[in-house]
């Protein structure tokens, strides 16, 4: 049995996925578990779209052509900050040069990284993906719950056998997202995320990122 902890130590970021199906039941069950997650007065913001088959084709295809068109990303919000400062700028250039060494591309191989990153709207090769949406009118407290309900899932999955990657990459072109799902304006996309059975075998699953000690997080007063 997997216990709280080691779901959460072990769980990571998985880029590469076999193609052996999710049942319907499962992805039910694991939603069925996340949906316990808190939430400031009991209000249950998030929201979510599952997509598998033939739509899950057609978002990546549009997807894909919108970077490759070159087409501005127009995100519902900023993710990242607009200017990096340390420690986090160093944390994200580890992150970058940990993935291209596992992915063994060079940092002048500008061709296999475009490759890499069309990867992200693959789904990595996941047979399911999971969008995350909110009203447009909740504020930052409801993006807080919508995090621990994103956490749930994640850890949801591993007690079934399954991983995931969470995507803010699937949030970059929204309306092309909200137009084949049919979904109206009003709704916030967050993020996306693969959802799948881990292909341990490929070299991008089999490196860890650090993360700091407590003491360096952590203030303690008595």
């Amino acid at each position: 049995m997997l216990s709280i902890i080691d779901a959460m130590i072990d769980r990571k970021a998985i880029r590469a996925f076999k193609n052996d199906p999710v049942p319907p039941p499962t992805i039910e069950a694991i939603l069925d578990a996340a949906r316990w997650a808190p939430s400031g007065v009991n209000s249950q913001p998030w929201q979510v779209c599952v997509v598998t088959g033939a739509i899950k084709d057609q978002l990546t295809q549009r997807l894909i052509d919108a970077r490759e068109r070159t087409l501005p990303s127009n995100p519902d919000y900023q993710y990242y900050p607009l200017h990096w400062v340390e420690p986090y700028r160093g944390r994200r250039i580890e992150t970058g040069k940990a993935l291209y060494e596992a992915l063994g591309i060079e940092k002048s191989d500008k061709t296999r990284q475009k490759q890499a990153w069309a990867d992200n709207y693959r789904f990595f090769g996941a047979p399911v993906g999971l969008f995350f949406l909110l009203d447009v009118g909740m504020e930052k407290g409801s993006w807080l719950d919508m995090g621990m309900f994103i956490q749930n899932v994640m850890l949801a999955a591993r007690q079934h056998g399954l991983e995931t990657c969470p995507q803010a990459s699937l949030a970059e072109y929204p309306d092309i997202v909200r137009e084949i799902l049919g979904l109206p304006n009003s709704l916030d996309l967050v993020c996306g995320m693969a959802l799948g059975y881990a292909d341990m075998a490929h070299p991008v699953n089999n490196y860890r990122l650090k993360r700091v000690a407590v003491k360096d997080f952590t203030r303690w007063y008595d």
